[in-house]
């Protein structure tokens, strides 16, 4: 398993009129985390489109236990259980930081594609950089 925890602040911008984090923020944080995770393990967005592929978010779902608060810090632990072979699921929870409260959980499914959007089966290069980091762990 992978895993990587980003921490985050909310701000003024990211609440409602209710003083809550905005539902859609929160997918705004996974794609933060995502992206910073697959940056430390050596798989950024650039260099898989550089490779001729990319991976676009075919699904994505949220369960909303309890709302951030303005000013609170919070963790984004972001994890990937499986190699993928054709699409990826990355798993997200979010904590208030400093405590194992579960505000939110959801998960991305990421297709494998062409730049052209055809789907292709994961490129071995991407499979090998996530068995090397499970490895690891």
């Amino acid at each position: 398993m992978i895993q990587y925890d980003h921490h985050i602040k909310i701000y003024y911008k990211d609440i409602d009129q209710m003083g809550i984090v905005y539902y859609s923020r929160y997918f705004e944080f996974f794609e933060v985390a995502r992206t910073d995770m697959l940056s430390s393990i050596g798989l950024d967005y650039v260099k898989v489109e550089e490779n001729g592929a990319m991976l676009p978010v075919i699904e994505a779902h949220a369960e909303y236990k309890k709302g951030a608060k303005f000013s609170q810090d919070i963790i984004v632990k972001t994890s990937i259980q499986d190699v993928p072979k054709v699409k990826l699921k990355i798993d997200y929870t979010i904590c208030k930081k400093d405590s194992d409260e579960i505000l939110v959980q959801g998960y991305t499914i990421h297709a494998s594609t062409t730049l052209e959007g055809k789907p292709i089966r994961m490129p071995k290069y991407i499979r090998t950089i996530f068995q090397e980091n499970m490895e690891k762990s």
